[in-house]
């Protein structure tokens, strides 16, 4: 499993903008909105994704303060993360692992055995800073609970003032 001190497995991969519009996304090109915090979720429009993407959007400000730049990220393709952005008014752009390569990368891949529904997203949320390196790492094994908000923002922040210091 990618930890704390781990370089970011880059990727390439569809990203759903804010307005709608689908592009190329590759982490490495990006590294300039760092901190970037990547908040993968199992799969849009479910109970506790649904709840855990409209907290990140109305804690937007919150990251956007300390500099940080969010993305989702999910096995839902990009289409469905598009309409999924616009029912819920998503103010980041939500990403597309429609091949599973970055739940494998980041090893984060689980299954609703019981329901049948393999390679999942687990919910987990890496802060990634300005070099590519994972600064924060939180992954949970139980679907229903989300991440610490407080806790990926204060590691963003941290982040933040680091970077300004340098």
């Amino acid at each position: 499993m990618v930890s704390v001190g781990d370089s970011a497995p880059d990727f390439t991969a569809p990203k759903t903008d804010i307005d709608g519009d689908i592009e190329s996304f590759t982490l490495s090109e990006h590294l300039d909105e760092a901190p970037i915090v990547l908040a993968f979720f199992p799969a849009a429009f479910t109970g506790t994704c649904t709840t855990e993407m409209c907290t990140f959007r109305d804690q937007m400000a919150n990251f956007e303060g300390v500099g940080a730049t969010v993305y989702g990220i999910s096995i839902d393709t990009p289409f469905t993360l598009s309409a999924f952005a616009e029912t819920n008014g998503l103010n980041f752009g939500l990403i597309s692992d429609t091949n599973r390569e970055l739940i494998d990368a980041y090893d984060v891949s689980m299954d609703f055995a019981d329901l049948g529904v393999n390679r999942l997203a687990k919910r987990s949320v890496f802060v990634v800073d300005a070099d590519g390196e994972i600064t924060y790492a939180w992954v949970s094994d139980n679907p229903g609970v989300e991440p610490d908000y407080d806790a990926v923002e204060a590691a963003a922040e941290t982040l933040e003032e680091t970077t300004e210091a340098a």
